[in-house]
């Protein structure tokens, strides 16, 4: 009489389902976590640069020469400097659509010619309010004749903002280029204030524009230009100017609340797994044995 061959174990559905949510729930939590850390890992670094930020802030001031000696001065980002030059007044920009404390208004560009160089470099001066009844209208900005010192902080260009279209308001004489020669010489063809009291654009050589940048602007001018990095005028509010730069926005507050949402989803992927998969059968187990 021939042995029968003993019959084949049959595999339980659940135990094959278990197995599936099992593998899928551990590769969810491996993702969710790892994005998390990530994100971690992102606002240290932001912190870091923020650090190192405050900390050239917080350096001696570079003078002229050391300023003109920089072959590239991206490198020394956010440092203060101290320079003596001219305000070249008739290049004077006008950047609309710029925000201090939530207000809208214009942020002041002006190239300033270093003393003893033929060299210039575009400083933000400063902001002001526009007029909520003539967009045109300009405020009073007043601009020192001769050779000043500025102290300021190295910056990049004023950020560039969606420009919808390339129309611009612009002044009805254009600026005169000048030679660097004579912009090192003397200011005799600056005024000793760039605008009176609600000076439209259309009266001078200033313009309103949304965006500039700089390797055109030294073109536009054939001003002796600086156009790796520009400078942010600082001190407190003068010449009808006010110099509460924003900080960088580094988002750091964003990559922890990513960071947040990220962990929340492993715990919520943990919590359902070990509800589904232990709890809910363990509570249908109860009560069929009561019924």
């Amino acid at each position: 009489m021939n042995a029968q061959p003993p019959a084949a174990t049959p595999v339980h559905p659940r135990a094959g389902r278990f197995w599936l949510v099992t593998t899928v729930a551990l590769l969810t939590l491996a993702a969710t976590f790892s994005l998390g850390r990530w994100q971690l890992s992102r606002a240290a670094q932001k912190e870091a640069l923020q650090a190192e930020i405050d900390a050239r802030k917080s350096l001696p001031p570079l003078d002229s020469q050391a300023f003109l000696a920089l072959a590239d001065a991206t490198g020394a980002m956010h440092q203060p400097v101290r320079l003596r030059g001219l305000w070249l007044t008739p290049h004077t920009v006008y950047l609309d659509n710029r925000q201090m404390h939530g207000v809208p208004g214009f942020y002041v560009l002006t190239p300033f010619a270093l003393e003893g160089s033929e060299q210039t470099v575009l400083i933000q001066r400063g902001w002001i309010q526009r007029n909520f009844t003539d967009r045109a209208l300009l405020g009073a900005v007043e601009t020192p004749s001769g050779l000043v010192e500025v102290t300021a902080r190295i910056a990049p260009a004023p950020a560039h903002l969606l420009e919808l279209g390339k129309s611009e308001t612009t002044a009805a004489a254009p600026a005169a280029p000048g030679s660097a020669s004579a912009l090192t010489a003397g200011a005799a063809a600056a005024p000793a204030a760039s605008a009176s009291p609600a000076v439209p654009p259309s009266v001078g050589s200033s313009r309103i524009r949304q965006n500039l940048g700089l390797e055109a602007f030294r073109a536009e001018t054939g001003l002796p230009l600086r156009t790796d990095v520009s400078l942010q005028q600082t001190g407190p509010a003068s010449e009808g100017l006010q110099r509460d730069w924003p900080a960088p926005a580094l988002g750091v507050e964003k990559h922890y609340g990513y960071a947040f949402q990220w962990f929340g989803l492993s715990a919520l992927v943990i919590f359902l797994y070990v509800w589904f998969q232990f709890i809910a059968p363990y509570r249908r187990a109860r009560l069929a044995r009561r019924g």
